[in-house]
Parts: C-alpha cells; sequence; structure tokens
C-alpha cells in the first residue's frame, strides 16, 4: 500500500517530536503492508511554514536513517497546504512542495469552515497545471452540513482524500458515517493515514480498507489502492463522475 498523507517528519508538525518516534511510526506503517508513504507536513495552517526545501533535506535524511534500521519503507516529498489566498504566489516563489513533486496538491480547508475563496484558488491551481486533493473534507463541518458544496468541488475536478481513521470510527459516528457517504457516491479518490503518531492518531490504512471491503466490496479497495500509486507515480487518477449526496428531507408539522 501507499500512504499520501503522513505526519511522520519529526520536529517539523504536530506530528512525532524525536526521529526514534518518526521510525517507530516507520515500523507500524510497515507491518501493514504500507511501502512508501508521502511526509506532508503542515504549510501556513497558521502554526507552521514548512518550505520545500526544508522538508525535501528532511526527507533525505530520514530515508537514510530507516535504511540503517532496515525499514523497507520509502518516504517521498509533500505538504499539506492550508487553502489561503496567495496559495498560488507561494507555489511560484517555490516555497509548495506537490506529492512527490508531481502534478497532485494536497491542500486542507479549515476543520469549520470553507473559505468564500475557496473555488477560486482551486481554479487557478487546475489553471496552472496543478491537480487539488482536498484533505478530509469528511471532517469539515461545513462540507458535512451542506455536502453539496463538496459535490460541486468535486464536479470541477478536485480530488479528495478521506482519512483512514474517520472510517475506522475514531472521529465519531457521524464522520464515520459521511466518510462512507463520500465513498459511496464517488465522491473521494484515495484513502490515507493521516498518522501524527503511535497513540491517538495511529496508521490506520489497513484497518480502514479491511472496513471498505466489508462496508463496499474488494473492488472498491483495489480502485482506491490503484488511485495511491497513480498518484505518486504521476499517472493519472481513476474518478468517475459523482453524485449528489442526498440529505433526508424532515415534514414539519402544522
Amino acid at each position: 500500500m501507499i500512504d499520501i498523507h503522513s505526519h511522520i517528519l519529526w520536529g517539523m508538525d504536530d506530528g512525532p517530536e524525536r526521529l526514534e518516534d518518526a521510525v517507530v511510526m516507520a515500523k507500524q506503517a510497515q507491518e501493514q503492508g504500507i511501502y512508501a508513504m508521502i511526509a506532508t507536513p503542515h504549510y501556513k495552517n497558521g502554526h507552521y511554514e514548512n518550505k520545500k526545501k526544508e522538508i525535501k533535506k528532511a526527507v533525505e535524511k530520514f530515508n537514510h536513517e530507516l535504511r540503517l534500521q532496515k525499514l523497507d519503507v520509502n518516504i517521498v516529498p509533500g505538504q499539506e497546504v492550508r487553502l489561503h489566498r496567495h496559495l498560488l504566489d507561494d507555489y511560484r516563489k517555490g516555497d509548495i512542495l506537490t506529492l512527490n513533486e508531481g502534478r497532485y496538491l494536497l491542500v486542507e480547508c479549515p476543520s469549520g469552515r470553507v473559505p468564500t475563496y475557496t473555488n477560486k484558488i482551486l481554479y487557478e491551481l487546475q489553471v496552472a497545471g496543478i491537480i487539488p486533493v482536498l484533505a478530509h473534507p469528511e471532517r469539515n463541518q461545513e462540507f458535512i452540513e451542506h455536502p453539496n458544496k463538496l459535490f460541486e468541488v468535486v464536479n470541477r475536478g478536485v480530488l479528495t482524500q478521506v482519512t483512514a481513521s474517520s472510517l475506522t470510527g475514531r472521529f465519531g459516528k457521524k464522520v464515520k458515517r459521511f466518510a462512507e457517504q463520500l465513498i459511496e457516491n464517488r465522491l473521494t479518490h484515495f484513502i490515507a493515514s493521516d498518522t501524527h503518531n503511535i497513540g491517538s492518531r495511529p496508521n490506520e490504512l489497513r484497518l480502514a480498507f479491511e472496513t471498505i471491503a466489508n462496508t463496499f466490496d474488494q473492488n472498491t479497495v483495489y480502485l482506491l489502492q490503484e488511485n495511491a500509486e497513480s498518484l505518486i507515480y504521476g499517472e493519472e487518477v481513476y474518478a468517475d463522475p459523482p453524485n449528489q449526496i442526498k440529505q433526508k428531507k424532515f415534514l414539519g408539522i402544522f
């Protein structure tokens, strides 16, 4: 398996503090059958910067350490970029790092809302030849309450990534159900760990795929896994036309 979203680099954001902790996270990933992980430290989320050059240097050092530890997990560079008005300017300045330096960029909205300029920025990225991958929309309160907003984004060619732990229930029943609806309605294209540590935010990618196989079918698992492989190698990701999520209507009593 390939994990396209992880906070495995130490001392860069809210992931592990020490190199030793990062190595333990890599061991946890390898035990699940993960052979490649994209390190995606936060960028401009209000707390962390983590520019392109710093991340690439840390990835090189980490891969060297993993080889010394006889681990077969390969780490490649990326970022989790907070959506902001000057995102494209930062990309042109060379501060932003696409996933494995390919065509795909991991972008996140604030957890509670979808900024009014979201569609504009995502469109500008697409015009510039970048394919946005929206991180964990199932954990965004505004998308949960107004799923048509996510449908509009995906219908315009933006891809999305659901967090493995959302499907295992770690973030609660509401998030789990919405994550399942995204899969059911072809509104997501990747499952990734978004792991930060081995305790409260572990790598549950294998368990998530087992859950998907039981809830949906094995073909859905294969498709999502193949998409991760296509992304990391810079190939075309498979995306069916999305469906709108049918919201329940409650009749008032008159």
